[in-house]
């Protein structure tokens, strides 16, 4: 909404706003909050607010484990689903040290360093998100179980749909935070469906996405189910993909769009660690249109990148190999700079592969480098990889590597 901190605080004080959670997330993309009244707002604009790092995964130990809290204005939205009368508000939160420095976890710092060397070169990247979910009923205690909510197929309605009331309430109540989704429906496997939402700056569409899985979970919790964003939820049914659409400086040139691409290409095998960070990631690969080889085409639904069919500013590559596992910041920080390495090094794009790769023959298939077929082949990519000791901080690294 873009408030500035003066505004912010006059909001709070005129809307009957009590708790503000201050968000963040660890570096592996699960979120965190830590709530405040509003007595401590302005503290927490002025100071931060401490917290202890040693607690969250990949954050450190006891011995340097102080960190703060510092909130950022631009990224207030209101909690619908919370009480009417003392009204609670979420903001996302940048991470630093005692001393003021950024802490070197903080994958939120990272994506606005990111932007930060693309604005430095003329560009300007936008994102959105396609996340796939699915949606599975609960036992007599509450947990989730592996029934999904209904039998349906692709973009099939109701009775069959029984999740159309869930996904109109999810929009609906990303609609009153700020964000707008473009489109829904069920998806392909049993209980799954997918819901996108408009294109946007690369800090503001990382921070749609741990909205967008926090309210689906909220939502559906609400409905009496459980919501899964793991990449292989049913073994022998369509994954859940993370579609990323990319453009460069609005697509102006299609000889950066073109390059931007290449430097995706380039840089996706050993980047795939941070696309696709779980073993059971690489159980999707090369089944019901998740990718498998190193391709791109238009439409192609095959291929590792597709131009879906659009025109002007809505002209996107689609990224079709990471999944809802991935930390939103990491990822677009990453794909970030591989296309600023492949525009500033004008890299050619290949030929594209107008063919179906998951019906073409052996002698089709080994013409193309493919993706890393498991985690261990990933992390060794990491490791290994001078594009990744350059845009990460060792610490990360060392945490996604174990």
């Amino acid at each position: 909404m873009n408030y500035s901190k003066d505004e912010v605080l006059q909001y709070i004080r005129e809307d009957d706003v009590k708790f503000i959670r201050l968000a963040f997330c660890d570096v592996f993309g699960r979120q965190k909050n830590v709530s405040i009244l509003a007595d401590e707002l302005e503290r927490a604009f002025e100071t931060g607010i401490a917290i202890d790092g040693s607690a969250i995964r990949g954050f450190g130990d006891e011995a340097r484990s102080d960190l703060f809290l510092h909130p950022d204005p631009e990224t207030l939205m209101p909690l619908p689903w919370r009480p009417e009368h003392g009204k609670v508000v979420l903001m996302y939160s940048r991470i630093t040290r005692p001393d003021g420095s950024v802490f070197s976890c903080d994958t939120r710092s990272l994506l606005i360093h990111a932007i930060r060397k693309a604005q430095e070169t003329g560009l300007r990247f936008t994102f959105g998100a396609e996340q796939e979910f699915y949606l599975f009923e609960l036992d007599e205690k509450g947990n989730a179980t592996a029934t999904p909510f209904d039998r349906a197929s692709y973009m099939d309605i109701a009775p069959d749909d029984r999740g159309e009331n869930v996904r109109r309430e999810i929009c609906l109540t990303l609609e009153q935070m700020g964000i707008q989704p473009e489109s829904s429906h069920h998806e392909e496997g049993p209980g799954q469906n997918e819901i996108d939402f408009r294109y946007s700056d690369a800090l503001n569409a990382a921070d749609n996405v741990m909205t967008f899985q926090n309210v689906v979970k909220t939502v559906a919790r609400r409905y009496g189910l459980a919501a899964d964003f793991s990449p292989k939820p049913l073994k022998d049914c369509p994954g859940n993909g993370f579609h990323i659409n990319i453009s460069v400086n609005g697509n102006d040139s299609s000889e950066l769009f073109r390059q931007m691409m290449a430097g995706i290409l380039a840089h996706i095998r050993e980047m795939t660690l941070f696309l696709n960070p779980i073993k059971e990631s690489y159980q999707r690969f090369g089944f019901h249109k998740a990718p498998k080889y190193i391709s791109w085409s238009s439409e192609n639904r095959s291929q590792l990148i597709r131009i879906p069919a659009a025109f002007g500013e809505y002209r996107r590559c689609e990224l079709r190999s990471p999944d809802p596992c991935a930390n939103p910041y990491l990822a677009y920080a990453l794909l970030i700079y591989a296309g600023i390495d492949g525009i500033r090094n004008k890299l050619t794009l290949p030929d594209p592969a107008d063919l179906n790769l998951f019906t073409a023959g052996p002698e089709i298939l080994k013409q193309f480098d493919a993706l890393p077929s498991d985690l261990t082949e990933a992390k060794e990519l990491a490791k290994q990889s001078p594009f990744i000791k350059e845009h990460i901080s060792q610490a990360i690294l060392d945490i996604y590597t174990r």
